[in-house]
């Protein structure tokens, strides 16, 4: 017996697991794009899923005192930037505890991207794009643009040996082709500490 585009849609959900966020695209090689949106409208109804904004759905992880958990904003901002074809980069205070420069763990964060700037609640939470321009966002999607953007956050006032440990260690899968290449349009000061700390030629 044929499973019916629903069924497809679901199982394609529950192996990626709770946490996973996703849009009507990750669906179109099993149906037409108005089956897939009944499918999503039917599991959403039945409480499978949650729409977290327009277009933009989430599988909830559920805690057992907590009850159902808030998605993750990293999965949600990425579902967005698939949605509408736009690369982003993380930044600000959000980019910094990416990389352990900061512990704090924002209820806003932000991202560059080459698409409009705009404000997006997910319940008291919130996400911010920031429109940036080509020079920035070129190194967008790598480690070494989420370091740029920790780096400008912090402050070189700041960067302390924990700090330098600390970008190191994040930046320890990077080969020195990739650093010199994503650094290429990054602010002086960044651009040599991080060839200092990875101990590469200026």
């Amino acid at each position: 017996m044929r499973q019916s585009i629903e069924a497809k849609v679901k199982n394609r959900i529950m192996e990626h697991g709770p946490g996973w966020c996703f849009t009507l695209m990750h669906f179109l090689d099993l149906g037409s794009n108005v089956s897939i949106r009944k499918a999503l409208s039917n599991l959403q109804k039945q409480k499978n899923i949650r729409r977290l904004i327009q277009g933009v759905y989430g599988y909830p992880q559920v805690h057992d005192v907590l009850g159902m958990v808030s998605p993750d904003l990293n999965e949600v901002a990425k579902a967005i930037a698939e949605k509408n074809g736009m690369q982003i980069q993380p930044a600000g205070a959000h980019a910094a505890n990416l990389v352990g420069l900061s512990e704090q763990v924002p209820g806003r964060i932000t991202f560059l991207t080459e698409g409009p700037s705009r404000k997006i609640k997910i319940g008291n939470q919130e996400i911010v794009f920031k429109k940036a321009t080509k020079k920035v966002m070129s190194s967008a999607g790598t480690r070494e643009g989420i370091v740029i953007q920790a780096l400008k956050n912090i402050g070189k006032d700041y960067i302390d040996q924990n700090a330098r440990t600390q970008i190191a260690k994040f930046l320890r899968k990077s080969n020195e082709k990739a650093i010199r290449q994503n650094m290429k349009f990054a602010p002086a000061w960044i651009r040599s500490l991080v060839f200092d700390i990875m101990e590469l030629k200026t």
